[in-house]
């Protein structure tokens, strides 16, 4: 087992759309999501599309037929795939819901690369229609977060996963890849050691790019599955080379490592991409 952790959004990070949007276009709801959308938080309008759904007569498989179509780029399936063979700790913080995300991985065959699935409740009722509900329940109280939108800040669950995992293991290096609004905030929890991975031209890299010295992780954008596979790999390279070297510092024999005592490694170098 490795010292990273990668921390995965799921819409337009893993998926190449909106999984609420792609659900509600494919069912032909959408004039009627967007006439509420205005004056509805998020979380509580797809609460209402589910109602309408199951009293249109859209069947829990037919959900599912849906979600199993939404696009995905090949390359990022790889990149999960390689990363968890690796032995990093894969785990995913979405705005998104557990039905659909749970559907989605399990019918690419990839939900065991994942240890922890952070993201709102989705479940199928006694009466067979979904139910979503907010991960944080925002009319009790309110999460304090003025970044955030009122169901969930994705940084309280950065901070509650740090804790959790630095605890006990000061040497954990987080990769945080994300593109929304809703990922810029777990991005300033981020540690000097760490690195953050947001989407080109998306809302999370405009934000960051407004001032990226606010950010105490490195910062490496992407703009594709290709390129997201590309910088994944290469810093998590880098990360192992640096874990190797300390290794060799600390008194442990060579011959235990991978890499050859006469030909050291080429560290490679990566900076802040477009900024």
């Amino acid at each position: 087992m490795s010292n990273i952790v990668i921390v995965f959004d799921f819409d337009k990070t893993i998926i190449d759309c909106d999984s609420d949007d792609w659900v509600i276009d494919q069912f032909g709801f959408t004039d009627f999501f967007n006439h509420l959308l205005p004056t509805t938080p998020l979380n509580s309008l797809m609460e209402r599309m589910m109602m309408e759904f199951h009293s249109h007569g859209k069947s829990i498989e037919d959900i599912e037929k849906v979600l199993h179509r939404i696009p995905i780029n090949q390359r990022i399936i790889s990149a999960i795939k390689s990363a968890h063979a690796l032995g990093c700790d894969l785990r995913i913080v979405s705005d998104s819901n557990t039905f659909f995300i749970e559907t989605f991985l399990k019918h690419l065959g990839i939900s065991e690369c994942f240890s922890e699935i952070n993201t709102n409740p989705g479940y199928v009722n006694q009466e067979g229609r979904l139910r979503i509900l907010p991960h944080h329940d925002f009319n009790k109280a309110s999460h304090g977060c003025p970044l955030c939108p009122p169901n969930m800040c994705k940084g309280l669950i950065i901070d509650r996963i740090q804790s959790s995992i630095l605890e006990g293991d000061n040497n954990k290096r987080f990769i945080y890849l994300g593109d929304g609004i809703g990922d810029y905030c777990p991005s300033l929890r981020l540690k000097e050691r760490d690195f953050m991975m947001p989407r080109k031209n998306f809302p999370a890299w405009d934000l960051i790019c407004k001032d990226p010295s606010l950010l105490k992780a490195e910062i490496h954008g992407w703009s594709d599955g290709e390129e997201l596979e590309q910088v994944l790999m290469k810093l998590i390279s880098k990360i192992m080379i640096e874990e190797n070297v300390q290794f060799i510092s600390s008194g442990c024999k060579l011959q235990s490592l991978s890499i050859p005592v006469h030909q050291p490694p080429k560290i490679i170098h990566l900076t802040m991409l477009g900024i």
